[in-house]
């Protein structure tokens, strides 16, 4: 096996450079469009509109309190109409929904955690902590699919009356619009800083959006004289959220499995390699660690140049990448006399 006469290295912390990176692939239009960005929102793996790992943690983090006081007043205004009416069913699916709001705790946690600096044990830092909040939120929205897909089979099979259509439909309108509402601002957020755990957080939302949505329909139904039309959107609302389940699943998954958009890893080789002093890209490697990139590099430089020069060009390869990959918090780039082969 033979050595390398020259190598070095260097590496980096967040730099905050804050560019506009242009994707130039098309996305649906249209119904199908929206219909898409619904199930299954669109999200590269990551962006450049908040930049800065603790930057992006508070806003993390706000977002999670906002979307928590947005859910609290949804379900607060349900338990109004619940005294109103005096309706148990509608009790039981406010408690629901209120329950289902604390999973932003988990979330709200991990974002604290991810401002804390690295240990001598924790030497990459508590970024994890985010996927495994993702992983808690999947377990919630399967929870949501499987309670949703019992009580619609065991309606169809023992039909039970809707009473006090009006206010259970009012009750469904208001979680549709309250969820649906946090829903979109969780993944908005989520996308801005590069969080699958947040997304998938709207996506829960998203889902108790459908069983209230639900409720609204089968209540509408209810009151045309379709008895069965509640059990019957019950189980296309089922449906509805197993295909969200998908998607909240696909996203959390591929982080913990450490996967990142091809699109980064060809923008990043890319730029390196057409930085001056780089003669070949031998290999790029990035990785997610909750919501940031962390990359390793290895290039192939003159071997006649003196160690401090090849640093050199490590160190500028190295802000080169901070500009082509958003979201970058640290790379480790290893410099290597051309030519030579390792056996």
């Amino acid at each position: 096996m033979t050595h390398d006469t020259d190598p070095t290295s260097t590496t980096s912390h967040d730099h905050g450079h804050g560019h506009r990176h242009d994707h130039d692939h098309d996305h649906p239009k249209g119904v199908l469009g929206v219909i898409k960005e619904i199930f299954a929102p669109h999200s590269h793996d990551s962006s450049d509109s908040i930049d800065g790992a603790l930057e992006s943690s508070t806003a993390g983090i706000r977002a999670v309190k906002i979307s928590l006081l947005a859910l609290g007043a949804t379900s607060i205004a349900q338990l109004v109409i619940v005294v109103i009416s005096g309706s148990v069913a509608l009790l039981a699916d406010t408690i629901h929904n209120f329950s289902d709001a604390l999973t932003a705790i988990p979330l709200w946690i991990a974002f604290a955690l991810g401002t804390k600096a690295a240990t001598r044990r924790y030497t990459y830092g508590y970024g994890r902590a985010e996927d495994l909040a993702g992983l808690f939120v999947i377990a919630m929205i399967t929870l949501s699919a499987i309670i949703a897909g019992v009580e619609s089979v065991r309606r169809l099979i023992h039909p039970v009356p809707i009473q006090q259509v009006g206010w259970v439909a009012a009750a469904g309108l208001v979680g549709f619009i309250g969820n649906e509402l946090v829903a979109v601002y969780r993944i908005r957020v989520g996308r801005q800083i590069g969080s699958a755990a947040l997304i998938a957080d709207g996506l829960h939302a998203r889902t108790d959006g459908f069983t209230s949505l639900a409720v609204l329909l089968g209540a509408g139904g209810v009151a045309l004289g379709f008895p069965l039309a509640d059990p019957i959107v019950g189980v296309i609302i089922t449906v509805a959220i197993l295909a969200v389940l998908r998607t909240a699943v696909r996203d959390v998954f591929r982080r913990l499995l450490d996967a990142i958009d091809p699109e980064l890893v060809d923008a990043a080789e890319a730029a390196l390699d057409a930085e001056p002093g780089v003669t070949a890209v031998r290999s790029v490697k990035m990785r997610w660690i909750g919501h940031r990139i962390h990359a390793d590099a290895e290039l192939d430089v003159d071997p006649s140049i003196s160690l401090t020069e090849a640093h050199q060009i490590a160190h500028e390869a190295e802000h080169t990448l901070t500009h082509a990959v958003p979201k970058l918090s640290s790379a480790l780039i290893h410099a290597y006399p051309a030519n030579t082969e390792t056996h």
